[in-house]
């Protein structure tokens, strides 16, 4: 669900602020300026006024930067306890700054914003709380008190709005199409997740985002395997992955779900065993082509090969397991499964403790980094191997399809001909024209599927009699 935040402090006195410019800004005359939000599917007019930048807050729950906060736990926490307080403000502050995918970097993006606000000063009004709560142009504020502003322009929401209001005007703000910077992709995850908690139906949260509801299904499908990796991934030390780590993986996961999807229908087991390797190499941090070559058969076919000791055992076949408080068995997993699960939480738990802030001791981090390395170098044999197998079955199949493609000309070819006959414009001496090149091309193909085959089946036992009867 949505969190609700208490008010900040000196809530009373700067609302009274704010209601004071409201008044004078009806009571001047003359063109006001208001900004547009959505609300419940209707256009709302807020008045814009000029408020301090020190009395205004970053919101703690914005969409923005919520994925972020995981960068440093102690201090996420601390936003938790009180989300006011100067510390908080000032970790909010500095991953609005920050570059989505790596916090630890700043956002060039951040700095293109500054200097344009430095050089034009605020083009667009900001959107506050009647408390002085940044609902959108939290980034922007963070910009101006950077070049050293004093004031902000911001439109004012309703007294009355809740904070399922606020979320849901800051999620409308920055659908729309003019935009100027997207949320990050785990943050979109987030914002949808939440919209399903307020008991939004997929198909009005698909609309909203602008994607098909398969997209949706989707990407509720990738945030629930990453909080289950990110749970899987905790050590003895409390170390565990975040979800910024999987900031810049959206493509290898949407390749992965449509892969899973497609082959857990015809093998539910195979397609358990491809997700866990696939996930193995992003953990590892290959390229979106190189984890293409991972296809279900890549374990025993690739990887075991070159998995070094201590890494290549596999988990215990189990038995069945019991259901709490039904005393019924199913099924449990199949060795394979439980074999590509455990090489993956070893793998998840190394590089939780070499990654993720913690307080892990030098030794653990130096023996994590080892299991990260030689997975990462078994993976980079098995994968090369994979593609070159892959490569050369593209060879193989390459001059069957490109014949296909050829008949599905020649197909349409003939519709286009009987269409061109009915209305009496079939330019005959260009056609005669192409059927001799045609002829041709059939003489070389058969000439060269004469020499490559040498039991030939019906197919190319008719190219080389047709070719023969031609020649003759």
């Amino acid at each position: 669900m949505a969190r609700e935040f208490p008010l900040p402090p000196r809530a009373a006195e700067f609302g009274e602020l704010i209601r004071k410019r409201l008044e004078e800004a009806k009571s001047a005359g003359g063109t006001r300026e208001t900004v547009t939000v959505d609300w419940n599917d209707q256009p709302l007019h807020v008045e814009v006024i000029d408020l301090p930048l020190e009395g205004l807050y970053y919101n703690p729950g914005t969409h923005r930067i919520r994925a972020q906060r995981s960068h440093d736990s102690a201090r996420d926490q601390q936003l938790e306890r009180d989300p006011w307080n100067a510390e908080s403000q000032g970790y909010l502050q500095y991953l609005l700054q920050a570059e989505p995918a790596d916090p630890n970097r700043r956002d060039t993006e951040f700095d293109k914003l500054k200097e344009s606000l430095k050089d034009f000063g605020q083009t667009d009004p900001g959107l506050i709380t009647h408390h002085g709560v940044l609902v959108n142009g939290n980034t922007r504020a963070a910009a101006l008190r950077e070049i050293g502003a004093r004031s902000m322009r911001v439109g004012v929401l309703p007294e009355s709005f809740t904070w399922a209001d606020i979320y849901s005007v800051e999620l409308s703000l920055q659908l729309r199409k003019d935009h100027r910077r997207d949320y990050s992709y785990i943050n979109r995850l987030l914002a949808m997740e939440e919209q399903a908690s307020l008991g939004r139906t997929p198909d009005s949260i698909a609309k909203e985002f602008r994607i098909r509801k398969s997209t949706y299904h989707q990407e509720r499908w990738i945030l629930g395997m990453i909080r289950d990796l990110i749970g899987r991934s905790q050590t003895a030390g409390g170390a565990k992955l975040r979800l910024v780590d999987f900031e810049g993986d959206q493509e290898k996961l949407k390749e992965l779900h449509r892969a899973y999807e497609t082959l857990a229908a015809a093998d539910p087991d195979q397609a358990d065993v491809l997700r866990e390797m696939r996930l193995a190499a992003i953990l590892l941090g290959f390229a979106k082509t190189d984890v293409r070559y991972i296809e279900g058969d890549f374990r025993n076919k690739y990887l075991n090969s070159t998995l070094p000791a201590g890494l290549d055992g596999a988990a215990d076949d189990a038995g069945p397991a019991l259901v709490p408080g039904l005393g019924i068995e199913v099924p449990a997993e199949s060795t394979a499964v439980s074999a590509a699960r455990a090489l993956n939480d070893r793998i998840l738990k190394a590089k939780a403790a070499v990654t993720a802030p913690s307080s892990e001791p030098d030794h653990v981090k130096r023996e994590a980094q080892g299991v990260v390395d030689q997975a990462r170098e078994a993976f980079d044999k098995a994968i090369d191997a994979a593609g070159r197998d892959a490569r050369v079955r593209r060879r193989k199949q390459l001059a069957p399809a490109r014949l296909a493609d050829a008949c599905a000309d020649i197909d349409q070819c003939v519709v286009d001909l009987v269409q061109a006959r009915a209305a009496r414009s079939l330019d005959e001496e260009s056609f005669d024209e192409a059927v001799v090149l045609f002829r041709e091309s059939i003489r070389k193909l058969a000439e060269q599927a004469g020499r490559g085959i040498a039991h030939p089946g019906d197919g190319v036992s008719w190219l080389l009699a047709a070719a023969a009867v031609e020649g003759g």
